[in-house]
């Protein structure tokens, strides 16, 4: 999504009022390198049942399943990372969307299926070959251009 304003304060504002359905768009991770190279596509909305590995803070390097995502507060929960509590009780503890890195989608969704073949890069397409680019430019070179009839009345 892409913020027209430069202003600090203003995409603050933008960010904290952001509906529902804007803010799932605003949480996007990176793919890792595998996933990058087979599914042409750089960052996807985090979704529950993806398979993350956080890169950053006390659970780094931590691979584990989302199993929540929390729009409201811009945060989801890891299986796995939890907290004691001072009682004996475990919380899971919220990690930011942009310090993790999917590893694995969970495609089980028809529809995420077709975000990633629309989005997909368009290498996967037959690329024309090498014979018709060089037709090309010699029926090019053969066609007189508009400058060469301007340069012959000068003359």
């Amino acid at each position: 999504m892409k913020i027209k304003t430069k202003d600090p304060s203003k995409q603050r504002k933008l960010l904290y009022n952001a509906p529902h359905h804007i803010r799932a768009k605003i949480m996007l991770a990176h793919l890792s390198q595998n996933l990058r190279e087979s599914y042409g596509v750089r960052s996807l909305p985090i979704r529950s049942g993806d398979t993350v590995r956080i890169l950053r803070g006390d659970y780094k390097d931590y691979e584990g399943r989302v199993t929540r995502v929390d729009r409201r507060k811009y945060r989801i929960y890891v299986d796995g990372v939890a907290r004691e509590k001072a009682d004996g009780t475990t919380t899971p503890v919220p990690i930011h969307y942009s310090k993790v890195e999917i590893t694995r989608l969970n495609l089980d969704d028809d529809w995420r299926k077709r975000i990633l073949e629309r989005k997909g890069s368009p290498e996967k397409e037959e690329k024309p070959s090498e014979e018709t680019d060089e037709k090309e430019r010699e029926e090019g070179s053969e066609k007189p251009s508009g400058n060469d009839k301007k340069l012959r009345s000068r003359g």
